[in-house]
């Protein structure tokens, strides 16, 4: 089971959860892959990579903007 080729019935690992959902984010998402993660994801976890990968994203943003106007 090594890449992701986890079985359909398997629950998704929080690398698999963090991939769906950092493919979320950039709404690149398949009906396919969305409808197979609905199965398998474990909802604590989309939670948690949901925030996390929020902060990572304001964080990004707020250095961007730093680097721009010198401050």
């Amino acid at each position: 089971m090594s890449g992701g080729d986890s079985p359909r019935g398997s629950k998704a690992s929080f690398a698999e959860t963090l991939r769906a959902v950092g493919a979320s984010f950039f709404g690149v998402r398949g009906r396919a892959a969305h409808t197979s993660d609905a199965r398998r994801l474990n909802p604590v976890h989309v939670i948690v990579a949901g925030v996390a990968l929020a902060i990572c994203f304001v964080l990004v943003l707020v250095a961007i903007v730093s680097a721009v106007t010198g401050a």
